[in-house]
């Protein structure tokens, strides 16, 4: 069992889950520490394409993440039944400040809103799934719902892969989602010379979407996704090729005055991909939205509060786009 207790982990073992043997302590001092720890999930998992197995220690955190409030970092290592052991190669990469200036933490997901997220296993192929917590402790007790107040983000597939940086792990929809598609729209490759109204080429049936896209490049190489409806409140997502960095603003998305720290700033997210062509996976609701990038090398999870529904879904940039949209059922 890995226990946190504020700024470390302590790894416990029961045979019977009634007498306990503490094993070791571990993470003072390694990562991001701008809060408390808290909800760690430690596992093993096989290195994408290989037989090799790494351990992972998903670590939460509140506050301290890179975009404000609550986040969740994480570790790759090795577990020898005692200690968890960190890859030197991935404590090198904990040494330098990321790449939005924040902390020395290495995050599942850049948004603002997937916390305190579980893991589980057994599964066909040994794949292993997670959840997270959709708000930010930041403002999860005064969001303006009525009936309810937060929901958990879609399942998400996880992999372990080696890159030119190390160990980082993906995430990405479970391939099960797709029993929620409904009517498509396939997008031959348009260039977004001129704004790219997708609702007015597809009748946006229901308030969940899908879409997966592939963006090709050109000049600047900018690109920006906004949401709007009828009285002009707009989400906006978007990626600044100069920078090499994905943004969100929310600052006009809807209601924002139940707290500073909902839309107080643009929000930004590293792209570690390379490659030239830019893929994006996204899923929108009525309230949140969840982009995967790059096959889940970045993740972003946001959610918004429209006084009345999104109704416009604009492509604007710098090159074209391709892919495919899908309405969603809502149950």
């Amino acid at each position: 069992m890995a226990l946190a207790v504020e700024d470390h982990i302590k790894l416990w073992k029961s045979d019977d889950l009634k007498s306990w043997e503490h094993l070791s302590d571990w993470g003072k001092g390694i990562g991001e520490h701008g809060g408390v720890w808290e909800c760690p999930d430690l596992f093993p998992i096989e290195v994408e394409g290989s037989d090799e197995i790494k351990w992972v220690l998903l670590q939460n955190l509140n506050p301290g993440a890179p975009n404000g409030g609550s986040g969740l970092q994480y570790f790759v290592g090795d577990f020898d039944g005692k200690n968890f052991i960190l890859d030197p190669e991935f404590e090198k990469s904990l040494q330098r400040t990321d790449s939005i200036g924040s902390g020395l933490g290495i995050w599942l997901d850049y948004g603002k809103d997937n916390y305190a997220g579980v893991t589980w296993g057994n599964i066909p192929d040994d794949k292993r799934y997670f959840i997270g917590w959709m708000s930010n402790w930041e403002y999860a007790t005064v969001v303006p719902t009525e009936r309810w107040r937060s929901a958990m983000t879609l399942p998400r597939e996880l992999k372990l892969v080696h890159t030119d940086a190390g160990y980082r792990l993906l995430n990405f929809p479970v391939k099960n989602l797709e029993a929620l598609r409904l009517e498509s729209f396939d997008l031959e490759e348009t260039s977004l010379d001129k704004p790219l109204v997708l609702s007015d080429a597809f009748a946006i049936t229901a308030n969940a979407l899908e879409m997966e896209v592939v963006f090709e490049p050109e000049g600047k190489g900018n690109l920006e996704l906004e949401l709007k409806n009828n009285k002009g409140e707009r989400y906006v997502f978007g990626y600044d090729k100069g920078k090499n960095m994905f943004y969100s603003d929310r600052r006009q998305s809807g209601k924002t005055d139940f707290s500073e720290a909902f839309a107080n700033r643009v929000h930004w997210s590293p792209r570690t991909a390379t490659d030239g062509s830019l893929k994006l996976h996204i899923f929108l609701d009525r309230a949140s939205i969840e982009v995967f990038a790059d096959g889940g090398s970045t993740a972003v999870t946001n959610i918004f509060f429209p006084t009345e529904d999104y109704t416009e879904v604009r492509w604007t940039g710098d090159g074209s786009l391709k892919g495919t949209v899908w309405n969603l059922k809502k149950k």
